[in-house]
């Protein structure tokens, strides 16, 4: 008696049983369903308007922002192309289209804080990008103190970012390039890499992809260099470095 009472009991909690292919059909229109609401947000995000400048056009004020890389897919996420991500970066935030290519690079034109941009990524290589910054200043008309060139450096931590208003190479080849056609006086803004680990060298290291662990610093970096030419275009060279000189992380 007791265990045809427990035995009802417990049938009595277990929800009668749907036929198989009606469990079926609501499980593939549950997937269905997040299938479709995962397009559809894809979709909104890659259709969001890009931040737009509204600011009216300063007259005369014409700014050259210059991310130092090498050509090419296989270079796409070397560490050596960090300037280049800063530059694509930077069109993104703002909604300037680099497609034209103009004296030996991909140019994209736009207004941030109501100055005149043009952002460029020479494809001369990185060797010969004073082949293509100089050509772009003079046709432009674009002064060399509204001149700001990005690029990687070895002797600055990973996540680290240095903005200076001159200075020599520090052994960068691009910036060699560029001293040769100009003079050694236009902003930097150096993207720190760090040093190869062990014997690996150095040569190697700039040319591997940043490792995918790192992807969340670099995107800070990124955006931290972002943030840094806003600054450089609307207050200049000396507020920028002090406000975004250092690590990007809080408490490094």
């Amino acid at each position: 008696m007791m265990a045809a009472d427990t035995t009802h009991s417990q049938s009595s909690l277990i929800p009668r049983q749907q036929p198989l292919n009606f469990q079926l059909s609501n499980f593939l229109t549950f997937l269905i369903n997040i299938m479709f609401d995962w397009i559809r947000q894809q979709i909104e995000e890659k259709t969001a308007p890009a931040e737009q400048d509204t600011r009216p056009e300063i007259p005369g004020e014409k700014y050259l922002i210059v991310g130092l890389g090498n050509p090419g897919r296989e270079y796409r996420g070397n560490r050596h192309n960090i300037g280049f991500m800063a530059v694509d970066k930077l069109a993104a935030a703002y909604n300037i289209h680099s497609s034209r290519v103009e004296h030996k690079a991909i140019v994209g034109k736009g207004r941030i804080e109501g100055r005149s941009v043009i952002i460029a990524k020479p494809q001369t290589f990185m060797n010969l990008s004073g082949e293509s910054v100089r050509p772009l200043l003079n046709y432009y008309k674009i002064p060399q103190a509204n001149l700001l060139v990005i690029y990687d450096e070895l002797d600055i931590s990973f996540g680290d970012i240095r903005l200076r208003m001159k200075g020599g190479t520090g052994g960068h080849n691009g910036i060699r390039s560029i001293i040769q056609h100009l003079d050694p006086d236009f902003a930097r803004m150096r993207l720190g890499i760090g040093r190869p680990p062990g014997k690996l060298p150095v040569r190697a290291w700039v040319l591997q992809d940043f490792l995918r662990d790192q992807q969340p610093v670099l995107d800070m970096v990124l955006d931290e260099a972002v943030a840094a030419v806003h600054t450089f275009l609307r207050d200049g060279i000396d507020l920028a470095m002090t406000r975004h000189n250092g690590p990007v992380m809080t408490g490094e």
